[in-house]
């Protein structure tokens, strides 16, 4: 059993079969990536991963649990934290007012993190706020408005922020769009990095399959809303039905 069981998913937006007998089984402590062409439903999958949108048909369960009716707070607090394709973040705040909010918020709730309860004081809550911006070389950009921060340093700000909450999982949406070839590597050395170190699941959708291939340990390819093969990245490389998926052309 997986950590996330998606069985027999379907979504459909009025004359539209967005989703249609999805299937996806993403391991503990495992990199899983969801890919396919403009139009698959990879969106449409991953917000019903999070509560933002219900399925007509078929079960989510994570950690043996179903994420389905719950609010999007709800199941962040059962552990899903998800990073969005723009960062959001507080531009008008500085990354440390930003790093707090997650922190806070998770704090004043009825759960413990890290070892400590929502009676942690705010000395402890500062310096649980520096180290996570020193895990991810932000710190001396503490004092800095997040609007004046690069692209990169912003997705940075924001994984550090859903990290701050002690998710199991991790959904990351196409979390390099828009960077510059540099930041897009050093998001990967990041990503590679958190899960080598913490104790973490990560889904990530994305298009650029340098990324996919740098991270991933399975791969789910997904066509018209049905899964299309799932395997490992050594497998999908040249595999006939996604080239076809893709390409529009048998190999």
């Amino acid at each position: 059993m997986g950590i996330l069981e998606v069985k027999d998913v379907g979504k459909r937006f009025g004359g539209l079969q967005a989703l249609s007998d999805v299937h996806l089984n993403v391991m503990e402590n495992t990199c899983h990536a969801i890919i396919g062409p403009n139009g698959a439903g990879k969106s449409t999958l991953l917000n019903c991963l999070i509560g933002k949108l219900i399925p007509d048909t078929g079960s989510v369960m994570f950690q043996g649990q179903s994420v389905l009716g719950r609010s999007p707070f709800e199941i962040n607090q059962m552990g899903i934290s998800r990073v969005f394709q723009t960062p959001e973040i507080f531009g008008d705040l500085t990354v440390m007012e930003n790093m707090l909010i997650p922190i806070l918020a998770k704090r004043d709730g009825a759960f413990e993190m890290n070892g400590w309860s929502k009676l942690a004081s705010q000395k402890d809550v500062n310096e649980y706020a520096e180290k996570m911006l020193e895990d991810m070389n932000l710190v001396d950009k503490r004092n800095m408005h997040s609007a004046s921060m690069s692209r990169g340093d912003k997705r940075r700000l924001e994984i550090a922020m859903c990290l701050s909450q002690d998710p199991s999982l991790l959904l990351l949406d196409e979390p390099t769009a828009g960077m510059a070839r540099a930041d897009t590597n050093n998001t990967i050395d990041l990503l590679k990095q958190i899960k080598e170190e913490r104790d973490i699941t990560i889904a990530i959708i994305e298009h650029d399959m340098h990324v996919v291939f740098s991270l991933a340990d399975r791969i789910t390819v997904l066509a018209q809303g049905t899964p299309l093969v799932e395997d490992t990245p050594e497998n999908i490389k040249g595999h006939p039905k996604v080239k076809e998926a893709y390409l529009g052309e048998t190999a």
